[in-house]
């Protein structure tokens, strides 16, 4: 047997449809406070926010380096210089040698440059991946297809400035 029920209250009248014959439980209509949609609001936001950071963490860098740029136009090499930027391409590592973990990393809109991180003096960045950004500091050699920053890591001789690369708040060097 189905029975139609209306619940009076002060806010709102919605009519229940429930089966009496399987049901013994009384239905109350939904009542959405104001909690309720501040929650709702909350959890909206946080969800745009996420969104957003991540559209804008993947876009440019906070810092280029000017040094990469007048370096890379004027085709100079060893420099040092410290800069940031997001990694776009992950490479084999090199292993002929002193062995290097390899990857791109963009710049500027125009400027993209590998990163040769020797991982024979310095960890590698074994969590590292495509989309996340990352900071530097090392010497930058001129080449035709946007340069390559070396010299990422500690020099065991003190002979050369100690380089690094930050990555998710952590230095390797």
């Amino acid at each position: 047997m189905t029975s139609l029920i209306t619940q009076p209250s002060d806010k709102c009248r919605l009519p229940i449809s429930v089966d009496l014959e399987y049901s013994s439980l009384a239905v109350s209509p939904m009542k959405i406070t104001k909690k309720t949609i501040f929650f709702f609001l909350l959890l909206l936001l946080l969800i745009l926010g996420k969104f957003f950071y991540q559209e804008k963490n993947s876009y440019l860098p906070d810092f280029p380096s000017q040094q990469i740029i007048q370096a890379y136009a004027d085709r100079k090499s060893n420099v040092q210089v410290e800069s940031s930027g997001i990694v776009v391409k992950l490479l084999p590592d090199d292993l002929k040698g002193a062995k290097h973990q390899k990857f791109l990393v963009k710049i500027t809109t125009d400027l993209t440059i590998l990163i040769a991180h020797n991982i024979d003096l310095a960890p590698r960045i074994n969590s590292l991946k495509e989309g996340e950004r990352i900071s530097f500091f090392g010497e930058y050699e001129w080449t035709s297809k946007g340069g390559t920053v070396h010299w990422t890591h500690h020099d065991p001789g003190k002979r050369h400035p100690d380089g690094w690369i930050k990555y998710r708040n952590r230095v390797y060097q």
